[in-house]
């Protein structure tokens, strides 16, 4: 069965650029990122390595693991990331998963037959601190993936989670907020300090709670 939103993250032991894991208990309480690759020594992923390699901080700053996987050996995965590091001027500085039996790969439904049947699509999963999925987004393997916007999206997943707020179109860290339907205007009043306006009854804004 697909996963879907609010599932809990699947558990799995995997061999890793960086040792054996357990997956949750590599998680431990915070938040998690796992995005898979069609395979090693591909230009694209290539790229999208370099770049996670490059933010780490940014996701570390917000308590934030980000881990890769793709369905060749650890070998592979070693020699890769030299020429990941060499062609992107980085340093990779987080595990590789390899899954050359494909089993966590089939777990969170990875594989894209009608591409190749060995071959993961670019997947991105963001998981929670209750280890509950709370993003997917799957990327054809010819498109790059915009890690900015995920670090958008946990900027709008952590904010959420701890007040009764939405974000907008394009939000982004600082901007103001959308109070949610379910809370009542005078409730409102008490939970949002700094006021709200209401453009319509539904659509209220309210400067960003944590700021």
């Amino acid at each position: 069965m697909a996963l879907r939103l609010g599932d809990e993250a699947p558990n799995f032991t995997a061999d890793t650029t960086e040792g054996k894991i357990n997956f949750h208990e590599w998680l431990g309480n915070g938040w998690g990122i796992l995005f898979s690759h069609p395979k090693d020594f591909t230009p694209v992923c290539t790229t999208e390595l370099g770049y996670v390699a490059r933010v780490k901080g940014e996701f570390e700053k917000r308590g934030v693991k980000v881990i890769a996987i793709s369905v060749d050996p650890l070998e592979s995965h070693k020699g890769w990331t030299k020429d990941i590091n060499e062609t992107q001027h980085c340093t990779v500085n987080f595990p590789l998963i390899a899954d050359p039996e494909k089993k966590t790969a089939m777990l969170y439904d990875m594989i894209h037959p009608n591409a190749a049947d060995n071959m993961t699509v670019r997947s991105v999963f963001v998981i929670g601190p209750d280890k509950k999925i709370k993003l997917m987004i799957t990327y054809p393997a010819s498109c790059g993936r915009n890690f900015d916007e995920l670090l958008r999206v946990v900027d709008s997943l952590q904010l959420t989670a701890k007040y009764k707020v939405a974000t907008p179109v394009n939000w982004k860290d600082g901007q103001d907020c959308i109070v949610v339907p379910a809370v009542s205007d005078d409730d409102a009043k008490k939970l949002f300090p700094k006021g709200f306006r209401a453009v319509k009854p539904y659509l209220r804004y309210t400067p960003q709670p944590n700021k």
